[in-house]
């Protein structure tokens, strides 16, 4: 194919290897964690491993299941009861809507979740890993009923553990958490651990082990929809879409500062797309862009597409001739790997410094995880971005109601300084610094009345620097001349833009100001403004002019 670049054989061969090595304990662990069984981490990994490495935008990056959207299709295959055809329904379904988000040109907007939002999701995500995690580290099976019963389970666990795969446990956790950095590169720690725990594990028995784990090649399997369950699959696959989506192009994200290139968002959402697709056809589960693999693949030489197609390749060989060995692993062993995964997911780097920064941003990053442990991830994601979202908004607005000059000090024109000082007080300038949206509209018409000098005949609303406004600064506008025209003040509107004016006009406000109060800059209103000033006290009888100036 003319896209898949050889420039760099060696070291994408190199970069896939490594990364298919770490990969796949990783997989069996998320497979198991799933509640699909251990082979059908293996098959997700391979499948979108391999496709969203060739059909997707960023070359460097390796694919396949990640603790986010295991956590998401763990839940809802314990809600589908484990049916094959009705979970896996909504991995095909996840994959269509990628794609679809893909060819809508989504990819740009997702990249737009606020940093809080992610941050609260993604610790969320680390914090349900563990807590699912916690009580097979002490022998005993995860609660499938969710985080919340998983957390009530650890006590008992504690209280009775299987010493042996507690012992396995601690193991596994010291080493994946300490083993040496120069030992990783020649090992990876979670395959050491893997190793290490099963040996010992069929030395001192008595701890669960995998068991059967099937090899060869995946079954087809025929998606299906039933009545009962159709709103459930759907949440399902908009969630794990959308959680695959913003997940993959934060690692795009990681893989474009290490490697100095650009990805193609779009593209990579159709290659991920076009993985989970597949992958949910032959039993796989969902995946994404994952950080951990695609760092060792650059760091290890890999650089385009060859790499993660590569890695897929090295984990299908696994499957075809080494699944039988897994059946010995023991669940303790991939229990710890998983506790460092969501350790690592957690965003530690973020919390360490959170109290130097933004109070809100802190307040809205706990509320985000909370939501997401105890609630669920649809929820906090969407609470997470709508009060981000009017956060920023407000705070638009009270910058937009700053930038609303009316003294003659913060006028840069010498010209137009002394035109408004010659006033007398009797011209009131508002010159809007920025554009004006629904955020300022509701307090503009009140900050204008407030603003405006007790003694002003003429008020000149200045719009040289709003390069837009929408319907809600329209009608703000439109208050502003009724009130001028109630208090018999003469309103000059200057610097329009062709987008401004075509808002006011087509919503009917410009009418309402009379076609010789329009000014093409500020000069020519301020000088309009002060002859009208002095033709008013020129009509004035002599007593109320003195009064008036």
């Amino acid at each position: 194919m003319s896209f898949i670049n050889t420039s760099n054989l060696r070291g994408d061969v190199m970069g896939g290897l490594t990364a298919g090595i770490v990969a796949l304990p990783l997989a069996l662990a998320f497979g198991e964690a799933s509640g699909a069984g251990p082979i059908a981490g293996l098959y997700g990994a391979i499948i979108v491993g391999f496709l969203a490495a060739l059909f997707g935008g960023t070359g460097s990056q390796i694919s396949g299941p990640t603790g986010p959207m295991v956590v998401v299709f763990a839940g809802v295959y314990a809600s589908l009861g484990g049916n094959p055809a009705l979970v896996f329904s909504a991995v095909v379904l996840a994959g269509l809507l990628q794609i679809a988000f893909g060819l809508m040109k989504v990819g740009q907007l997702i990249r737009l979740v606020p940093y809080p939002v992610v941050s609260g999701f993604m610790s969320g995500i680390g914090v349900i890993i563990i807590a699912l995690q916690t009580s097979r580290l002490f022998g005993h099976e995860p609660s499938s009923s969710g985080t919340i019963a998983a957390l009530e389970a650890i006590p008992g666990a504690v209280a009775d553990p299987n010493l042996t795969a507690l012992a396995i446990g601690v193991v596994t956790l010291a080493i994946v958490f300490m083993w040496p950095k120069n030992l990783g590169k020649i090992v990876p720690a979670p395959l050491a651990a893997l190793v290490v725990a099963t040996i010992i594990s069929i030395a001192f028995e008595g701890a669960p082990i995998l068991g059967d784990v099937p090899t060869g090649l995946p079954s087809f399997i025929l998606p299906a929809f039933e009545k009962d369950s159709v709103l459930i699959v759907l949440e399902a696959a908009f969630l794990l879409a959308l959680l695959g989506a913003i997940d993959s192009l934060l690692t795009s994200l990681v893989a474009d500062n290490m490697t100095r290139t650009r990805h193609n968002s779009d593209q990579e959402l159709i290659g991920q797309g076009i993985g989970n697709s597949v992958a949910g056809l032959f039993g796989g589960v969902p995946g994404a862009g994952a950080t951990m693999r695609t760092v060792i693949n650059i760091r290890s030489g890999g650089q385009f597409k060859i790499s993660g197609m590569v890695h897929g390749l090295i984990l299908l060989a696994v499957a075809l001739v080494l699944a039988p060995f897994a059946s010995l692993i023991p669940h303790a062993a991939l229990a710890g790997i998983l506790i460092k995964v969501g350790n690592d997911i957690i965003d530690w780097s973020y919390l360490k410094r959170a109290h130097r920064g933004p109070r809100w941003d802190l307040i809205l990053m706990a509320l985000v995880l909370g939501l997401t442990v105890f609630v669920d991830l649809i929820t906090a994601v969407a609470v997470g971005v709508v009060l981000a979202a009017l956060a920023f908004i407000k705070q638009l607005s009270e910058e937009q109601l700053k930038r609303l000059n009316v003294t003659e000090r913060e006028i840069e024109s010498d010209e137009e300084r002394a035109l408004l000082a010659s006033s007398n007080g009797a011209v009131t300038l508002f010159d809007f610094g920025g554009p004006l949206s629904f955020g300022a509209a509701a307090d503009l018409g009140h900050h204008v009345r407030e603003k405006a000098n007790g003694n002003a005949k003429v008020l000149i609303l200045d719009f040289e620097r709003v390069p837009f406004l929408d319907l809600s600064a329209a009608k703000a506008v439109e208050t502003i001349v009724e009130d001028a025209s109630a208090l018999g003040k003469t309103l000059f509107v200057s610097g329009v833009n062709e987008d401004v004016d075509k808002v006011l006009h087509g919503l009917e406000v410009a009418p309402l100001i009379p076609d010789e109060n329009w000014f093409k800059d500020r000069r020519s209103a301020l000088t309009q403004a002060v002859a009208t000033v002095e033709k008013i006290k020129a009509d004035l009888p002599e007593s109320a002019a003195t009064a008036t100036s």
